[in-house]
């Protein structure tokens, strides 16, 4: 090693196949004398001090032209004793090694020498320089052309470095030296100590594997877990549940409190959370509403178990989030609730129905045969036109229990409200402008066109007494697809390809608190004689008896938007079976009818019908009863008039199919105060060509008897 200037190594090699840049960094280093100013001015700016204070350093600067000749002279300056303190290593030497691979053999051999890579390519990224050569604080890059203050520079920092380093390491051996004999003085003391030292070791080893193993489970869980001191109550961790859950990014969550962040709103639920772990010591299971960062409210299962770290107590908080299994319960209800309400209106609407039946029978044949100026006939016409309003409500309630007869069939959109939108002008008034936009390739839908005029007739209506002092009302409609995820979180939808149709208003809105109460029957804020409360909830049963949901949106003084889903039509719907046309008359005949109907008041309605238009009828309260007047009249019966529900285990159905098995050609019609399509196998799948639903009229009875007596005889047309 070169011992002047202080100690210090002034050895420096250069391995570079261009003998330029030799002589250039030579002139750099080892410059004459009388330019040693600007030198000494650079290293005063280097290392500090003044320039009068540094005495000129001369370098030692050798040269090799390839990696292996400077491997070769580093191995033999180092046998010398007189190693090389910095290498300036060019990247690009062809052939043999590069400036990577010679930097890598030269630090397999000497670790301690500086190295300044030289290069005015991009041969290599720094990623894989490091790769290469891993690591090191003691390498730096330096491109060329490179600037002489800046070789200079490298050249005092780096030797100074190697020399500081071979300080430090000839201390470190006294050191070692100093412990060494201290390690052997006290090497009896220790050995007493080791066995304690061991099971201070395992005891920390098995405290940090069970701390990694609880900051990977903290971190890892889908469920929002997150740390809180318990004396100054700020979050010092929260895991990736945590903060998808609140909206706050970790940043924004520790070192504050809940309060800070109003996490639990303006309500006492912190002091009631901190009171329960003072009296209990733990949390479990508390129902807690959580406000977001963006103000939103998430319903939480909240659990909080206390634990010591360090010393200190902090608490464990688990958040569960239920919001969307709270809305998926309340859904339920409602559906549960509804659907409990449809049972019950259809049934009143099955027993209602028979007895409209008898008073509008016999009302209508009273009235057929009082001439208009006798003074019966106007109290007799109010009683026909109150049971007909009385049928009406019954069907209104069947719709909303989604037991109406629906002919579903394929059709347009745009026909039906641009139909819809001719007859609203007369139904809502001047003061309310109507606007209907629909897009022409728009899908059709299946549906049956009489309810959804219904469904939109009963919007508008409830628009209208909405805006009494006028507004606007809009009808749009787009074609959407509903996802299965969608479907998912909400128990009403469905997935699949819908039409959605908005009808918009500008009225008064619905309070918040009545919103989730709309589609209910009979539910209706409007003053007394205004509203039946049933317009709303047939919506609601048209929309899912054609296999579709609701929607509302409101705020009040600022409208209402109903949104109502109808299934896209996907096959083509085969032809009606056509219907026989009516007679201009009531027709009567000589047949043999077999009339079975339980409700003996429309028993006897019917049959007294019958027979005044020269029908032979044999009438049995039950099925049973008929089965018996079949074996007694049987081969004399030329059509059969059941009722579909009937007492006694035999049914309308059944005993179709029983007396069908005598004989096939049997002409049977169903009537039931009951609809096909509700929820009872009797009724299930009844053809509407055989179907007459109470309450029926006279000539309606009539005139179909005759038109299937009439009907060719088909052995295999099947009864229902």
């Amino acid at each position: 090693m070169n011992d002047s200037n202080d100690g210090k190594n002034n050895r420096i090699l250069v391995i570079d196949d261009n003998r330029s840049i030799h002589d250039d960094i030579r002139k750099i280093l080892c410059p004459p004398r009388e330019g040693y100013d600007d030198l000494a001015a650079a290293k005063a700016l280097v290392f500090g001090g003044t320039a009068e204070e540094t005495p000129q350093l001369n370098f030692e600067v050798d040269s090799a032209f390839q990696g292996q000749e400077g491997l070769e002279m580093v191995q033999k300056a180092a046998a010398a004793g007189r190693p090389y303190a910095l290498a300036f290593v060019d990247v690009r030497m062809p052939p043999g090694w590069d400036g990577v691979e010679t930097v890598t053999h030269l630090w397999k051999k000497h670790d301690d020498l500086q190295v300044v890579l030289c290069t005015a390519y991009s041969d290599y990224s720094w990623e894989e320089t490091i790769r290469k050569l891993g690591r090191s604080d003691s390498m730096l890059v330096l491109k060329k052309p490179f600037d002489n203050i800046e070789v200079l520079q490298l050249a005092h920092a780096l030797t100074e470095k190697w020399a500081l380093n071979h300080q430090l390491r000839g201390r470190l051996d006294n050191l070692d030296h100093l412990v060494q004999e201290r390690t052997n003085a006290l090497h009896l003391a220790n050995e007493d100590l080791k066995k304690e030292i061991a099971e201070r070791m395992q005891t920390e080893k098995a405290l940090r594997l069970a701390e990694e193993r609880f900051s990977k489970a903290f971190k890892a869980s889908p469920i929002p877990l997150a740390i809180q001191s318990f004396r100054q109550e700020t979050f010092v961790d929260v895991n990736d549940g945590f903060e998808a859950l609140t909206g706050f990014t970790r940043t924004e969550l520790i070192g504050h409190t809940p309060a800070e962040l109003v996490l639990w709103g303006v309500t006492t639920q912190g002091s009631e959370i901190l009171q329960s772990l003072f009296k209990d010591m733990a949390v479990r299971y508390k129902l807690c509403q959580l406000y977001t960062k963006s103000r939103q409210v998430r319903d939480v299962l909240l659990s909080v178990e206390l634990f010591e770290l360090g010393g200190e107590p902090f608490m464990l908080i688990i958040a569960q989030d239920i919001t969307e299994q709270i809305k998926l319960e309340n859904q339920l209800r409602q559906s549960q609730k509804l659907e409990a309400i449809g049972q019950l209106a259809a049934g009143v609407a099955h027993d209602f129905n028979n007895i409209l039946m008898v008073i509008s029978g016999n009302a209508s044949i009273l009235l057929s045969d009082t001439p208009p100026e006798h003074k019966e006939h106007k109290p007799l016409t109010h009683i026909c036109n109150a049971a007909d309003r009385a049928a009406k409500l019954v069907r209104q309630l069947l719709t909303f229990s989604r037991k109406q007869v629906a002919q579903i069939m394929p059709m347009p959109v745009q026909d039906m409200l641009h139909a819809v939108n001719e007859m609203l002008p007369r139904l809502l008034g001047a003061s309310i402008a109507v606007r209907v936009s629909v897009p022409d390739d728009l899908p059709t839908i299946k549906a049956d066109a009489g309810m959804m005029e219904q469904l939109f007739v009963n919007l508008a209506i409830n628009a209208r007494d909405a805006m009494p002092n006028g507004g606007s009302l809009t009808f749009e409609a787009r074609a959407v697809e509903i996802e299965p995820e969608a479907a998912d979180g909400d128990a009403r939808m469905q997935s699949g390809r819908f039409v959605c149709i908005s009808v918009c208003d500008t009225g008064c809105g619905i309070p918040a608190e009545n919103l989730s109460r709309v589609f209910e029957p009979f539910f209706t804020t409007k003053p007394v004689g205004k509203g039946t409360g049933l317009g709303l909830s047939t919506v609601y049963g048209i929309a899912k008896q054609h296999g579709g949901w609701v929607d509302v949106e409101s705020q009040t003084g600022v409208g209402t938007t109903f949104k109502v889903y109808i299934p896209v039509h996907e096959k083509t719907a085969s032809a009606p079976r056509p219907r026989p046309r009516p007679s201009q008359r009531m027709p009567g005949g000589l047949e043999t009818i077999l009339l079975a109907e339980d409700e003996e008041d429309v028993r006897d309605f019917v049959a007294e019908v019958l027979k005044s238009y020269g029908y032979k009828v044999l009438t049995a309260p039950s099925g049973v009863a008929a089965l018996e007047l079949w074996n007694y009249h049987k081969g004399k019966v030329d059509l059969l008039l059941t009722d579909l529900v009937m007492p006694g285990g035999v049914s309308g159905r059944a005993l179709a199919e029983r007396l069908r098995v005598d004989e096939p050609g049997l002409k049977v019609i169903f009537t039931s105060g009951y609809s096909p399509g509700m929820a009872t196998d009797e009724v299930a799948g009844v053809e509407l060509e055989n179907f007459l639903p109470k309450p029926f009229n006279p000539s309606k009875l009539l005139q179909m008897i005759r038109n299937h007596l009439d009907q060719p005889t088909h052995a295999a047309e099947p009864a229902i």
